[in-house]
């Protein structure tokens, strides 16, 4: 064998029925202007199929396929269509204008829904299956024909349907699992016994379509490949009826990634899967999961501590693809409660902050602090608290403790303990509100002059446990103060600033009265 049909063999099309099944799931209806734009992306992205709808369904999903087939550039266009002659009549004329249109044309095989769904019998079933594979191979020379429920379906009317069809017309056959009822076992000698049992089988292309019912879509998509399919359908991020598809985005990267496990490959450009996920995430309203494999927000990010220090010893620790082949920029350490010094000070660094041991050592005591109180720490959380470690150490008034009786009922009241040059202070004050309680419990506990002329707060991040920042300018003897502080309790951060500006007040007294006494020692 050569190396060409060699790597033809082991090709595997991509069936994308995103705008067919993935809309079928319930509150997932796009426009006709979205369905568009998913459309012009799958083309874009080498999708070798488009199930673009389902064009008896109605007037809008016609007109939807009629106009992606008119737009498509390198993708099949294909409609689905049950075995009834009007459907699959109205599906050629929606696929008309395509370069390359399919029709793909289902029926039920199973028992149960031979019985219950379509109340026929098995001959009857046979009948109807050569009659709409021919219909539909009189419109189009590629036609694809779905036993419906295959994975509960008899073996051996499974196999004399599928011969039947291909004798009909039919290049593609695909054996869905309908219900995601089957294990990747199972399923891959399925169609191992089907390409053995049906003497016209080499004639067509066997496809695999899984439901994610058990969680094994995609499990049972590459196993049915390793039987010998060579299409998939799936859909971008997962989505589709009850539990969903087989992703595209995870079958496309399993043949990428462990090719040696997996030996095919597809056309997929696999650096558009990301702005795939958000493309149909936008227009159906369905947000994916954060831990969603490939494509999720938490896909390459680092928060334990472990995990942090070996991506920054080497990525290839904890990451067994390069986000950037999946088009996201880069890696994020993400700086959480499991956060160690290593992705602490690798997020410093990143910043642009050299600081000690010693007050990195401050600023990883503090930053856990913080961490334990709120979900997510932002860059500008970390930038908060390099700011009050700056100035941490001159400070000769430090904040010990603060409790703010606050609400409808006043007034309102603050107990603080600060440590003053190591001296302990505790004090108690009434406000009208919570923070002028604060600082009049600071004015009780450091008497002073100093006249309060600016009070400001803002959000340092997003979210309700965003970090308040305040910041506090004092005047005292013709000059001005200002301090800012952080801390997820607007209340502190308020007594922060405002110590804060109190230590600026202090330490430039010190210095002035340093200077007048080198002065008098100078004169001596």
């Amino acid at each position: 064998m050569t190396t060409t049909s060699k790597s033809e063999q082991d090709r595997v099309i991509i069936f994308d029925t995103t705008l067919r099944d993935g809309e079928q799931c319930p509150g997932a209806t796009m426009t006709f202007e979205e369905k568009l734009n998913v459309a012009k992306m799958l083309d874009d992205m080498g999708v070798d199929v488009i199930e673009a709808g389902y064009p008896f369904a109605s007037d809008g999903d016609f007109e939807a396929v009629h106009e992606i087939a008119k737009r498509s550039k390198n993708s099949v266009i294909c409609g689905l269509s049950r075995a009834a002659h009007k459907d699959i009549d109205r599906c050629a004329e929606a696929i008309k204008p395509a370069e390359r249109g399919r029709i793909h044309t289902f029926l039920s095989t199973s028992p149960v829904h031979m019985k219950y769904k379509l109340q026929m019998e098995a001959a009857q079933v046979y009948e109807m299956v050569i009659s709409s594979v021919t219909r539909a191979r009189n419109h189009t020379d590629d036609v694809e024909w779905s036993a419906e429920d295959a994975t509960r379906t008899e073996f051996d009317f499974l196999c004399r349907c599928i011969e039947a069809a291909i004798k009909a017309g039919a290049t593609t056959i695909n054996l869905p699992d309908t219900v995601g009822y089957a294990v990747p076992e199972e399923y891959r000698e399925m169609f191992r016994k089907v390409r053995e049992t049906v003497p016209n089988s080499d004639k067509a292309r066997f496809s695999v379509h899984c439901h994610n019912d058990l969680g094994m879509a995609v499990a049972n998509s590459m196993a049915g490949v390793a039987g010998g399919a060579r299409q998939i359908e799936c859909t971008i991020n997962g989505i589709g009826e009850r539990a969903g598809n087989a992703a595209l985005e995870e079958v496309v990267m399993a043949m990428r990634v462990r090719a040696d496990k997996l030996p095919y490959w597809n056309n997929i450009e696999t650096t558009m899967l990301t702005h795939a996920s958000k493309t149909v995430s936008a227009a159906t309203s369905f947000p994916v999961q954060y831990n969603k494999a490939i494509v999720g927000r938490n896909a390459f990010a680092h928060e334990s501590g472990i995990h942090q220090d070996g991506m920054i010893k080497n990525a290839s620790t904890y990451e067994i693809m390069t986000p950037e082949t999946v088009g996201v920029k880069g890696t994020s350490l993400v700086m959480g409660k499991h956060s160690g010094r290593a992705g602490l000070i690798h997020k410093l660094e990143e910043l642009g902050y050299k600081l000690s041991r010693n007050q990195i050592e401050d600023v990883f005591v503090r930053f856990k602090a913080l961490a334990d109180r709120k979900k997510d720490v932002y860059d500008e959380d970390i930038e908060a608290l390099v700011g009050e470690e700056m100035t941490l150490g001159q400070d000769q008034i430090k904040l010990k403790s603060l409790t703010v009786i606050a609400g409808t009922h006043g007034p309102q009241r603050a107990t603080m303990k600060i440590d003053v040059d190591g001296e302990i202070r505790i004090e108690e004050a009434e406000g009208n509100g919570p923070v002028d309680a604060v600082f009049n419990c600071i004015k009780a506990l450091v008497p002073h002059d100093a006249k309060l002329e600016l009070y400001q707060v803002h959000a340092v991040t997003e979210g309700t446990d965003a970090q308040a920042e305040v910041s506090v300018r004092l005047s005292h003897e013709g000059r001005s103060m200002t301090a800012r502080a952080a801390d997820p309790d607007t209340l502190v951060a308020s007594a922060k600033a405002y110590l804060g500006a109190l230590n600026k007040i202090v330490a430039k007294r010190s210095r002035s009265v340093r200077e007048e006494t080198q002065a008098m020692v100078t004169a001596i």
